[in-house]
Parts: structure tokens; sequence; C-alpha cells
């Protein structure tokens, strides 16, 4: 194969669609010697029995076993995972680490600019109800929506729609919330582009993993720190317009004018054109393709060759699979019917059940990150509100230093992921221990956190908070998609997201109706932080060095 010969679907670059490029050829269905095209005419291929399940599984073994109730689904994934792996890594999966990582970073930073607006909108215009905090409450509200649609319908359609449109619908709508004229038209925008980003980075793991040969695995992890980046740009952006273009921090409704209190606004128009210019480069810089594990859960096999293909093409790189090995593995079961019958929508839940052990699993994830929910709020959305009520106690609460140190907080939270992918790799931690780490050094600092006395001590324990749990959010992100089921991955994926978002609702309750300026809410993260330990313990797959299926 020439190096002149481009492919069809990685960067854009249109190209041949001979299902026998890079492979063998037909003569080894039955077993015959084939010829690597790419090795010369002396070079031997691979026969079908080589391709085998079992071969396959010497030395990589799978997380866990699907042949129990789709025997051929288990055979051609694990086909098409051995291919992933014989291609290996190359700029196409280096282009979604970062492209796929904007999508995290967004998420984060919309979450993030809600929150640090609140108290500046609340300040401006009041709150509607003395008890509910509205704004938090609709980002929760809006990143269920999205979590339940592009999560539930990406196992129908694919992985594509979401990762080419969903930045670009949050970026119309957050340059639209910095012109809200009041309390309730900011709520409304807020739902609609957490709606927009409510699904992204479940896509987004899922759609790397699903390229990402086994020894790379461990990237899943570290893309979380672009969760931390969408953090620190946030803080940094917040330093800049919250220090200078707020209303003073006892200003009340009567005498904080719009005038007085852009910063929230030019917060919302800056991190919008950020995303905008996130979402254009998504669009121009890769041409996002469906996923080889997911084409292959749907039968369709000669497109999952047509992408391996075109990938190991554009990289110079060789893999042995051919469409004959695929089709001579059989059907996938129900795949004859409808993608939009009941029977296969309803299968995408009953999936993540379908054995004893991957139900329990199933379960306890579901645990984890509805627990996850009911933390964030309280910690992340409400210590705007803690940091400048104890900057009295600890020193100066002025909107300079409570945003100065909001923002070095989110440069800490950078360090948590970078453990994180060094830890999930180290056979005493792995996957679950350091889920487990994270949480536990976490509960620890969070108790320490109420006894604060000095400026120093708050801005140290805070920022070793953000990267103490950030080691388990930067594992959970990554450890979730490897245990679901390829055919179910993002349902599976998207119930751990709306669970997610029910306990962040139940929080966002909680936090209003408590009073936030004390240490209550932090004991009780601190609390379900100490949860969250037994609970990462519980998970019965340890997936370090397997493939997800």
């Amino acid at each position: 194969m020439g190096a002149d010969s481009e492919p069809y679907s990685v960067g854009g670059v249109e190209g041949k669609e001979d299902s026998q490029i890079h492979n063998l050829g037909p003569d080894t269905k039955d077993g015959g010697i084939g010829r690597d095209v790419n090795k010369g005419d002396g070079a031997v291929g691979i026969n079908e029995h080589d391709l085998s399940d079992d071969t396959s599984s010497d030395s990589v073994k799978e997380v866990f076993n699907v042949e129990s109730f789709d025997p051929v689904l288990q055979r051609k994934m694990a086909l098409v995972n051995q291919a992933i792996d014989e291609i290996g890594m190359t700029g196409f999966q280096w282009k979604m680490f970062f492209l796929n990582g904007f999508g995290y970073a967004v998420d984060s930073l919309l979450v993030v600019c809600q929150s640090i607006a609140n108290p500046a909108v609340q300040q401006e215009y009041g709150r509607p109800t003395a008890h509910v905090s509205g704004i938090p409450l609709a980002s929760q509200v809006g990143l269920l929506v999205g979590a339940a649609i592009w999560g539930f319908s990406a196992d129908i359609i694919g992985r594509k729609l979401a990762f080419n449109t969903s930045l670009l619908s949050c970026a119309v709508f957050v340059l639209i919330g910095g012109a809200m004229p009041n309390y309730i038209s900011f709520s409304a925008i807020v739902a609609l582009y957490s709606a927009g980003a409510g699904g992204n980075y479940i896509l987004d793991a899922t759609n790397f993993l699903e390229f990402l040969p086994t020894t790379h695995a461990w990237l899943v992890t570290f893309m979380a720190t672009w969760w931390a980046v969408g953090y620190c740009i946030t803080g940094f952006l917040a330093w800049a317009f919250m220090s200078n273009y707020s209303c003073a921090p006892d200003a009340t409704t009567l005498n904080c004018t719009r005038a007085d209190n852009m910063g929230w606004r030019y917060l919302h128009f800056t991190c919008g054109a950020l995303v905008l210019v996130a979402g254009i480069a998504r669009l121009t810089l890769i041409k996002m393709v469906q996923t080889p594990r997911w084409l292959i859960s749907q039968n369709r096999d000669d497109e999952v060759i047509k992408i391996l293909n075109d990938i190991s093409t554009k990289y110079k790189r060789s893999h042995h699979l051919t469409i004959e090995h695929l089709q001579a593995e059989g059907i996938v079961l129900h795949t004859e019917k409808s993608v939009w019958s009941a029977f296969r929508l309803k299968m995408h839940f009953k999936g993540l059940f379908q054995t004893r052990k991957l139900g329990w699993s199933t379960i306890v994830i579901f645990a984890n990150w509805f627990v996850i929910g009911m933390v964030s709020p309280l910690y992340s959305v409400f210590l705007p509100f803690y940091l400048a009520s104890r900057g009295a106690d600890v020193g100066d609460d002025s909107n300079y230093t409570t945003w100065r140190d909001y923002a070095i907080n989110q440069v800490a939270g950078l360090v948590g992921p970078i453990i994180a992918a060094v830890l999930v790799e180290m056979k005493i931690f792995g996957r679950r221990g350091t889920l487990a780490t994270g949480a536990l050094i976490t509960m620890v600092l969070q108790f320490g956190y109420t006894q604060i006395k000095t400026p120093a001590q708050n801005l140290g324990v805070s920022a070793a908070i953000s990267a103490a749990s950030n080691i388990y959010y930067g594992t959970i992100y990554a450890y979730t998609p490897e245990i679901l089921p390829s055919a179910h991955r993002a349902t599976g994926y998207g119930l751990c997201v709306v669970l997610n978002r029910v306990g962040g609702i139940l929080g966002v309750l909680v936090g209003s109706y408590a009073n936030v300026e004390t240490t209550a809410p932090l004991f009780v993260c601190a609390a379900l932080f100490g949860l969250l330990v037994v609970l990462s313990l519980l998970l019965p797959f340890e997936t370090r060095g397997k493939r997800s299926q």
C-alpha cells in the first residue's frame, strides 16, 4: 500500500474504499496463510484461528466476558480490540485526546461559570424564593436533561452527532446568558447551555476509549486533566473579572447596579467565545467517525473494516483483520431488528445487568455517581459563598482575595488527574484503589477545612482538597466506561450521569436550606466522601491492564 493512499474518514481526507487494504487475502478464510501487503511478498499473515478470542486474550484479558449472553459479539469484539492494538497509538488518537479534552474542559467550565456568577447575579437581582437557589438548580436540571438525551441516544444513533454539535449549542447559549436582564431569565439560559454540555464528557470519554489501544488506556484517566483545565480557565477569568467588575461584598440589590456588576457578564461573554472556538476546532481539525466497537455491536462489519483501514493507511500501520474474519463469526444478536424497536431499546438497559457480577458492578457504579452528585454542589457550587464568608475570619474579605484564592484552588486541581494517571497503572492501587485513595484523602482534608484559622490555612487546605478530589474524579470518569459493555456503554454512562444530576439537585436543595456560610456543608461533604471510599472498594472489576469490552 502506497503512502499516497489517503483514508476516507480520518482527518477529513477522502480516499480508498477497498476493504482488503492492509489485510489478508480472501484465501485465509479457510485457515490458509495470508499475506500482509505492507510486509512484502514473503510476509506471513495471521489466519482466522490465530485471530480467535483465545489468542487475542493471551496477553491481555478482557475486563469481563460477554460470551454467556452473546458469543458472537464477544468474538467479534475480541477481533476488533486486537486490530486496534495492532494499529497502536496514532496521530488520530492524539487529536482525539485534545479535541475530546475540550469537551471535558467545557463541561467543567460551564458548571463553574454559573456557580461563580450565582452570588453576583443574586446580589444584583435578588432571589425570587427565600430558600431555593435557582441558578445551580437550573444548571443541574439542564445537565440531567442533556445527559439523558445524549447518553441514551448515543447507543442508538452512534457517538458522532454529540461530538459535532454539543459545543456549538453550548456556545450560543453562554453568549446569550451574559445579556440576561433578570434572575429568572438567566436561570433559564443556564439550564439551556447546561443541557448542551450535559452529555459532553459521556461521549468524549466513550469515543476516546473505543479508539484506544490497551497500552494507552491510562490516557482516559489523564484526560481528566482537561476537566481541571476548565476549572482553571474560569478561575483565572473570575479573578480578572469578578475582582474588578463586581459590586462590593456588602452591596445589596438597592445599590448594586448593572454598571457596577459587569464581571459575571464579561465572564459569560469570554467563556462563550472560548467554547465557540473549541466547537469550530472539533469540526475542522478532525472528522469524527463512529467507533469500531459501537459499529461491531450493530453488526456493521464493513464499516468497521473501512475505518480501521483508513486509520492504518493514514498513519502507515498494519492490522490483519478482514471482513471475511468478522462475517465468519456470525451475526450479533438482535441486530436484524430496527435500532428504534422497543426490544433493542430495552436491551440497552437490560444489557447492563446481563450477569450477576456485571449487575452488581452497575449498581455500585450508579451509587458512586449519585453520591458524587450530592457532593459537587455542596462543595463546588457553594464554595464561593463559603470562601467569601470565611474571608473575614481569615484576614481579608475583598473580591480580589476571594477570587485569587479561587483561581489558585483550580490550578491545584490540575495535580489530581496527573497523580491519578500514575496510580491507576500501579498494581498496588489500580483503578479501585486510586478511587478509594482519592476519596479518603479528600474526606480527611474536608474535615480539616472546618478548623482553618489563618489565610494560609484557608488557601493551602482548600487547594489540597481540589487536588485530592480530582484524583477521585479523574479516575471515575475513566473507570466508568471501562466497566460498561460497548454496545450499551453510552446508555450506562448516561444513567450514571443522570443519577449524578439527581444527586446534584438534591445537593442544591440541601444547600439551599442549609446555611452555606457555616461549616455544615463541609461536614456533609466529608461524610459523603467517606461513603465513596466504601463504594469504591465494593466495585467488583479491576480494569488495570485489561481491555474494555
